[in-house]
């Protein structure tokens, strides 16, 4: 369920990124060729930028996601003990009392 929300963020942000760039880069002139081979390098400059950006929120949830599984273990072990302290309590209330002389 986490995962699905995570993924949403990264795909909302993806698309933001993609909605906020320049969706039509400026022609260059005729004859001009400059122009054209200077935006290259920037264009996988920035590619680069987002492939390292979307490794990092894919970490951050595999970190996210081994965390919460961690915690879940952690609580299944917490109601075990609490069922087992529960059975102790009600094993005690069920004995007769010991008569003191």
């Amino acid at each position: 369920m986490r995962y699905l929300q995570i993924l949403g963020v990264m795909g909302f942000m993806l698309s933001a990124a993609a909605w906020a760039a320049d969706p039509k880069p400026v022609p260059a002139p005729a004859g001009s060729t400059s122009a054209a081979s200077a935006s290259l390098p920037q264009t996988r400059q920035r590619l680069a930028r987002h492939q390292a950006e979307v490794k990092r929120l894919e970490q951050d949830v595999a970190r996210q996601e081994s965390d919460s599984k961690q915690a879940s273990e952690r609580l299944q072990q917490q109601d075990q003990a609490i069922a087992d302290l529960q059975k102790q309590l009600d094993a005690l209330r069920a004995k007769p009392p010991v008569k003191q002389h």
